[in-house]
């Protein structure tokens, strides 16, 4: 008890610093994600997340969810089911076709990245030309803060 009356006071001396928004971050140029996109490293290291994402997906307790959509208390057994033990029970081969998938997964987002680096001049010629649009089509907006009469 003592303790929540020296934590509040505390916390809210700092709110003022929370409050303050971050300068922006500055705008990647089109050459610089050009680079990025054609790394070789960049796949590599997208690849190995995606495959640890994965198998952390595969480790998330699902058996008690579908209890609860199925209106009713999970039992033990749904307790200790993982996404994985679900695959397993539709396919036995379950884990031999995760693995094939994920070393899939390399040249596929290597094809994907090089498509969009292709692309990049393109989209970044759009954005420029969005951005404008918008400029254009809300540079006659009232201002909020001009005193009404």
């Amino acid at each position: 008890m003592r303790t929540t009356f020296l934590i509040v006071p505390l916390l809210l001396c700092g709110a003022p610093a929370f409050a303050q928004t971050a300068a922006p971050a500055p705008a990647p140029n089109a050459a610089e994600v050009e680079r990025i996109l054609n790394d070789p490293a960049m796949a590599d290291r997208l690849a190995r997340t995606m495959q640890a994402l994965s198998k952390s997906f595969m480790n998330l307790p699902a058996g008690e969810v579908q209890a609860a959509i199925e209106g009713r208390a999970p039992t033990a057994a749904e307790k200790r089911m993982t996404v994985r033990d679900v695959g397993r029970r539709d396919n036995r081969n379950f884990d031999r076709d995760f693995h094939q998938q994920m070393a899939n997964a390399r040249p596929m987002l290597e094809q994907g990245m090089k498509a969009l680096a292709g692309a990049l001049p393109a989209i970044m010629q759009s954005m420029t030309q969005a951005g404008g649009a918008l400029e254009r089509a809300t540079a006659n907006l009232p201002d909020p803060t001009y005193p009404k009469r």
